[in-house]
């Protein structure tokens, strides 16, 4: 394992010399406000040395994460990843840096012609006939020292992923589709697990009922819960649950009595934050006196209108064909909400939804051809056991 600066600066100049690198995380969540990064494995290849695995520390108290910050932030070094975007938010995160030039080995497999979410294990089995043992992804990643047995799956993960980044581009460039994967992993460089205090508002259960006070209430119970839960490092739910917040924020108490009488507040919770809660009530009222719902500034979901459902269907078989002629997984081009939006768009006669079905590649593949399907420009049939676009 690197104790120093001096492997992962070396690392990294090896990285920049060969144009790519790998990474690979193993993290911990259970039972912490956001998830602990507990190590990193990366693997570079150069003519001298071969193949290089380097696993790093960030749990150390000397850990300096500078030089992989700079080469992952270098948009002239890809960076080399198996479904990585827990990795790229952690690593954004922990070494407050960018990640650039990202290539997912499970995105680009979907590219070319393979399942969505294909696993690492099978991915290099089919692809390179090479068989892992996987044996210690559910051990504690944060205890210290770490076992031979997790040194051993570590390097693993790493070990052939650079060949199969590799023989993935030359399948992909072969079908003219490199371009389109390459666009798809952009989008991940922009992963995060940062959290949206609107966002999580906005999610609460029953919380749209709510008057303009109680929302205003409710954010700013969420905003206490979210400070509590960081500041001890302790989930969110352990602190305040769901349903206890949003009737905190419905019953407004004003008293330690009201505020007990509420289901889901335990009394040594009561005891131990019963004066913060309700201030942070105290403050919502205040906040919300005067104003219009929270929620308002979020848009509203609103459910698909069941006569759709007819032209939905029509447009995913549309979709399914192109995929299957494109040697694409269908999850990469559509789901069903995006289907229903593009649907109740050409229903209502509103602005064209910014759904991803009709960006980029995808609008090339199949968009465009799916709104001249509605407009009845084109249509569908099946002869011979196969749909055809006419």
């Amino acid at each position: 394992m690197a104790e120093r600066a001096a492997p992962l600066a070396e690392l990294a100049a090896q990285a920049r010399d060969a144009g790519r690198f790998a990474v690979d995380t193993e993290f911990m969540g259970e039972g912490r406000y956001r998830t602990l990064l507990c190590l990193v494995q990366l693997a570079v290849t150069d003519h001298v040395t071969g193949l290089r695995i380097e696993l790093v520390d960030p749990l150390r108290e000397d850990f300096d994460g500078g030089p992989l910050a700079q080469v992952l932030a270098d948009p002239a070094v890809e960076v080399v990843v198996h479904a990585g975007r827990q990795d790229v938010a952690l690593l954004r995160r922990r070494l407050q840096t960018p990640v650039r030039a990202l290539f997912d080995t499970q995105v680009a497999a979907g590219f070319a012609g393979m399942a969505a979410q294909t696993s690492y294990e099978t991915l290099l089995a089919e692809l390179l006939g090479v068989r892992l043992a996987k044996s210690a992804s559910f051990t504690r990643w944060d205890a210290r020292p770490l076992t031979r047995e997790q040194f051993a799956y570590a390097r693993e993960d790493v070990v052939h992923l650079l060949e199969l980044a590799e023989e993935l581009r030359r399948r992909l460039a072969a079908l003219g589709r490199l371009e389109w994967a390459l666009e798809e992993c952009r989008a991940l460089e922009r992963s995060t697990d940062e959290r949206d205090e609107l966002e999580i508002l906005g999610r609460l259960p029953r919380i749209r009922s709510l008057g303009a006070v109680s929302q205003a209430v409710a954010c700013e119970l969420v905003a206490w819960r979210e400070r509590t839960a960081a500041g001890e490092d302790r989930t969110v739910q352990s602190v305040l649950a769901d349903a206890a917040l949003v009737e905190i924020a419905r019953r407004r108490p004003a008293t330690a009595r009201e505020l007990g009488g509420i289901r889901g507040v335990a009394p040594g919770s009561l005891r131990r934050r019963g004066e913060e809660l309700l201030e942070a009530v105290g403050r919502g009222a205040e906040r919300g006196a005067d104003g219009r719902p929270l929620l308002e500034r979020l848009p509203r979901l609103e459910p698909p209108d069941p006569a759709d459902a007819p032209l939905v269907a029509l447009g995913e078989a549309l979709v399914r064909a192109r995929a299957r002629e494109a040697g694409l997984a269908y999850e990469l081009i559509a789901a069903r909400a995006d289907l229903q939006a593009i649907v109740a768009f050409r229903r209502a006669g509103g602005a064209e939804p910014d759904v991803r079905t009709l960006r980029g590649w995808r609008r090339e593949l199949v968009g465009a051809e799916l709104l001249e399907l509605l407009d009845g420009r084109v249509s569908l049939s099946a002869r011979g056991g196969r749909l055809h676009v006419s």
